[in-house]
């Protein structure tokens, strides 16, 4: 394989990795989680032949998935919202985020900061 050609298929490896962990981690979040995989995914498949399969799978389980949640009672598909929700509240606490508006308005609550050791100051 020429060098080039290497170095193209390195720089989409990477390129395309890094838009599917992005994807990934915005998952759980409001907006465009799915689709940031998906473009990642999409990245992938113009130079691996394994990331079209992944990406074909990944759309298939998406659909049924979403097909699945269009079928469940209201009921159902609050809990899945609610669930959801508070994946990302948890989320955004672990990560720091209730922490960082604790500090911007100097509200004093510390249990609004993270407990992972990461963030403590």
């Amino acid at each position: 394989m020429p060098i080039k050609r290497k170095m193209k298929r390195i720089g989409v490896g990477i390129v395309g990795g890094l838009v599917v962990i992005i994807g990934i981690i915005l998952i759980p979040y409001p907006g465009p989680g799915w689709l940031v995989v998906f473009a990642g995914l999409t990245i992938l498949a113009t130079e691996f032949e394994r990331a079209r399969h992944v990406l074909d799978y990944a759309k298939d389980k998406y659909e049924a998935w979403e097909a699945w949640v269009r079928r469940q009672n209201t009921g159902m598909q609050f809990l899945i919202g609610l669930g959801t929700t508070t994946v990302v509240i948890i989320t955004l606490w672990l990560l720091n985020g209730y922490g960082i508006l604790d500090d911007w308005f100097h509200l004093g609550w510390d249990w609004l900061h993270s407990p992972l050791p990461i963030f403590h100051r």
